[in-house]
């Protein structure tokens, strides 16, 4: 039986573009599917540095019963717009009380903080971000997992915050074989 699993990347008006970009081609390295969603209502969506990426599907348009993992990129305004988006909100206290995975990195953990779900986790953020990560116990390192939950500090560490993501779905040896195979220290 191959199990499936299937992460959720949400493509918000202001992403940053390193950040979302390296968790989808690390994601795919290791040979989890992932859907580009996009919470704007175009398949299209516009990086906060004018970057444009092209989705795979429109958030009303998605299935959240397939996905195992929402994971949110930062970047402002782009972790602004998503927490502003009332259904993606929704589903993300949703994964909370059904124990499935969360994922944010930069200025989105923050999302998850003001939604509750971070209650008693360790956390890390994009430095000044820290006073949103209510409940958390703040971390400082380039990203890190507790209980159901990822979050990492920034474009700089996303490629250590895309391999947890790999360890966590995966394995551990999984995520370091593909971070000795793309050569990340």
């Amino acid at each position: 039986i191959i199990v499936l699993i299937m992460v959720y990347v949400h493509f918000a008006t202001g992403f940053e573009e390193i950040e979302a970009i390296t968790i989808v081609d690390v994601l795919r390295r290791a040979k989890i599917d992932v859907k580009m969603i996009s919470v704007t209502g175009e398949l299209e969506v516009i990086g906060s540095h004018h970057i444009s990426v092209k989705t795979d599907e429109l958030f009303e348009n998605s299935d959240y019963s397939l996905a195992q993992m929402i994971v949110l990129p930062g970047g402002l305004p782009g972790a602004h717009n998503l927490y502003k988006h009332k259904g993606l909100c929704a589903k993300i206290v949703e994964f909370k009380a059904h124990q499935k995975w969360l994922a944010a990195v930069c200025a989105a953990p923050y999302v998850l903080g003001e939604l509750g779900v971070l209650e008693n986790e360790i956390a890390v953020c994009f430095p000044g971000f820290e006073k949103h990560l209510k409940g958390a116990y703040v971390a400082y390192e380039p990203a890190i997992i507790s209980g159901k939950t990822i979050t990492g500090r920034g474009a700089g560490p996303s490629l250590k915050f895309a391999l947890k993501i790999v360890e966590a779905l995966k394995d551990e040896e999984i995520s370091k074989s593909l971070a000795l195979k793309m050569l990340v220290e």
